[in-house]
């Protein structure tokens, strides 16, 4: 399998260099179910059209066609983070502070290994977060093997759309 954190140096240049920031590399499935998907957005909105997408997709096609990281075939999937969107860098716990998130951790914390309640941000590589169940918790960043915000009101009203022209509207012949 190939390495995440080398495709991630191999990718995370080409997608600064078109203005956005990389959030996740992850490649999974099998056979011609193998699918490398790339999480980028935009600096400056935290959000990514079809068009941002199609132009990281073109550059990022043909440096894994020059390169060809990944020894089988797989699919190229370049998309946003989405509403619901994984935290995966440190400042995401920050930037995302207030919202309701799901972290499961490789080593329990206070006797769990999956925990969910409102992020209190980070100090240095800890994240806090109070639990549903437990209070008010530190997680070691290192600890964590994933982490997503829980898609609520509060969130949905954070993450208003670019634009939401022609959202609604059917274009009808005639």
């Amino acid at each position: 399998m190939a390495d995440i954190a080398a495709l991630t140096q191999l990718i995370e240049p080409e997608v600064k260099a078109l203005g956005f920031d990389l959030v996740r590399v992850k490649l999974f499935g099998a056979g011609d179910e193998r699918t490398l998907q790339i999480m980028a957005e935009r600096r400056d909105t935290r959000q990514l059209v079809i068009e941002d997408c199609a132009a990281i997709s073109r550059r990022l096609s043909d440096l894994l066609d020059e390169t060809d990281p990944i020894e089988d075939a797989y699919r190229l999937e370049v998309s946003s983070p989405g509403i619901d969107r994984p935290l995966t860098r440190l400042h995401d716990f920050d930037d995302w502070k207030g919202h309701e998130t799901r972290i499961t951790v490789e080593e329990a914390v206070e006797g769990r290994k999956t925990l969910k309640g409102i992020l209190k941000g980070h100090e240095g590589d800890v994240i806090h977060l109070v639990d549903a169940k437990v209070g008010r918790v530190e997680v070691p960043f290192s600890n964590i093997t994933s982490a997503k915000l829980v898609l609520t009101d509060a969130l949905i009203s954070a993450t208003m759309p670019l634009s939401s022209d022609g959202a609604d509207e059917i274009e009808t012949e005639g």
